[in-house]
């Protein structure tokens, strides 16, 4: 008997996955990421990268989760018992990224208040670092309480909780079925003005010009595989969660292909609002887009108000709606990453929903408490490099050689997911995931570990100028180990929920 809670129906599945898949990298990764590798060219390996990687996983973890109906650890302990620490690896690198990711989101919920008078005035970094994050000390202290990050932040964890709170059927879907459509109605409002603006062609034409020379450069690639992988929500537990809660009869194929086209189609409006508005900005201060193009946390709280001051009219509109969007992208991607230890925890230790958000999702918030602090930008920086380069990337080359090598279930999972999808799958589809996609991640991990461990950089410290060694090794690289080695010792206990054979 299904005791399993479900999704009421397919739609609401979908905007589920692809308001996991939709969140912040979307807007202030992908615009940078692609004009820094061969602009127009790179949308070459970018969509070679989404149907040779990003496809094909979204595929194995929807089959995942649909045959084995549990969390990611449930799944991979139902798969084989000796691969419980892979999923629990998968949900602990999940839990770190929501301690700091929902600090940005609340960012964003001041910015979009800050918005309707412009508070940032005209030194926006100053007041990011100065004013705002108040970033008066050394890395690796404290400080004190912000309350304008930290009473946001506590708004979010109230918010999302008290979503997870209800469930999957009656929260995280309706939660997922307002917040994405508004998020698509208010980002199509801010292309519509960024392509009005003076400037906005020239924006474009940097954004699209091709530059085809850099397609040979292996870089090129990683980036575009890299991007891919970090975009879909692959890797890290959230699409095995998801899926388990599927009915039994669900294509499986055709919602892979449509979370992926629809996250691809979302980067690729994100990229021409972006440049559209760095187009203007760029005429307005008569320099080349190429001296006004910027990526993460700086395109969004830097960059984004010193552009926002220039707007000829409803600048106070612009600057709300474009916040709010971040707020709504991050709201539906902090959803799901919480999901997947609160379904982990139930079903390990035979929770309720009720104790495992209390008991999870309280944790998590009162760690987010860190980056709520005077120090807590130079936290937030650590953690997210190691355990994104080191805990994403790195789960997904050991999840996919182990399931295609060592466990030798592809031919398995294929002819699951064409049980139940229109879309039967080929040779493409087992080509990606046993040698394509290794490779690749292989290649990004190699180089990765190369740059960090021999330290190949101008600065001193590895990646980051002026943080100590000491900072780097228990901000950053204990972290990523950590949710290793933690995910190690709950594999080793034992199971207290009836229904995890």
């Amino acid at each position: 008997m299904e005791t399993r809670s479900q999704w009421g129906t397919r739609a609401g599945f979908v905007m589920a996955a692809m308001g996991s898949a939709v969140g912040l990298g979307n807007i202030w990764r992908f615009p940078a990421t692609a004009y820094e590798n061969g602009g127009g060219a790179f949308f070459i390996p970018y969509l070679i990268a989404l149907f040779t990687a990003g496809i094909p996983i979204l595929i194995m973890e929807f089959t995942m989760g649909h045959k084995y109906r549990g969390s990611a650890p449930l799944s991979f302990k139902r798969i084989n018992a000796g691969t419980e620490w892979l999923g629990w690896w998968g949900v602990l690198v999940a839990f770190v990224i929501s301690t700091y990711y929902s600090v940005i989101i609340a960012w964003a919920i001041m910015y979009s208040i800050f918005s309707f008078n412009l508070s940032w005035g005209e030194d926006t970094e100053g007041f990011l670092f100065g004013d705002y994050l108040n970033l008066t000390v050394d890395p690796g202290q404290t400080g004190s309480f912000v309350p304008s990050v930290l009473i946001p932040l506590i708004i979010v964890w109230v918010v999302v909780l008290g979503i997870l709170f209800r469930g999957v059927k009656r929260g995280i879907e309706i939660a997922n079925r307002i917040m994405i459509p508004t998020l698509l109605a208010i980002f199509l409002i801010i292309v519509i003005r960024a392509v009005t603006l003076p400037g906005a062609a020239e924006g474009l034409n940097a954004f699209f010009q091709p530059d085809f020379s850099q397609i040979l450069s292996p870089g090129v690639w990683v980036a575009a595989y890299g991007q891919i992988f970090f975009s879909l929500s692959i890797a890290f537990a959230i699409m095995i969660t998801y899926s388990s809660y599927l009915p039994k009869k669900s294509d499986i194929t055709n919602n892979a292909f449509i979370t992926g086209l629809g996250n691809s189609s979302f980067e690729l409006l994100a990229g021409i609002g972006v440049f559209s508005i760095l187009g203007f900005m760029a005429v307005q201060q008569g320099v080349g887009v190429d001296e006004v193009v910027a990526g993460g946390v700086g395109l969004a709280f830097v960059v984004f108000p010193a552009i926002i001051n220039q707007f000829p009219a409803f600048n106070e509109l612009f600057g709300f709606l474009f916040f709010a969007s971040l707020v709504l992208a991050g709201l539906t991607s902090l959803m799901s990453i919480i999901e997947t230890y609160i379904a982990g925890l139930s079903d390990k230790f035979g929770w309720s929903r009720s104790k495992a958000v209390i008991l999870g999702g309280g944790f998590a918030a009162i760690l987010s408490l860190l980056f709520a602090t005077q120090g807590g930008l130079f936290f937030l920086d650590a953690a997210d490099y190691f355990i994104n380069q080191f805990g994403v990337a790195f789960i997904g080359l050991i999840e996919v050689i182990m399931i295609a090598w060592f466990l030798r279930k592809l031919q398995d999972f294929k002819s699951h997911a064409n049980e139940v999808s229109d879309m039967q799958l080929g040779p493409w589809w087992t080509i990606s995931l046993k040698y394509i996609t290794p490779v690749v991640l292989g290649y990004m991990m190699f180089g990765l570990f190369k740059l960090n461990l021999l330290k190949e950089f101008d600065s001193d410290n590895g990646n980051y100028e002026g943080y100590s060694d000491m900072f780097i090794l228990f901000g950053g690289w204990a972290v990523a180990a950590g949710a290793l080695i933690v995910g190690v010792l709950l594999a080793m206990s034992k199971w207290k929920s009836p229904n995890n054979d």
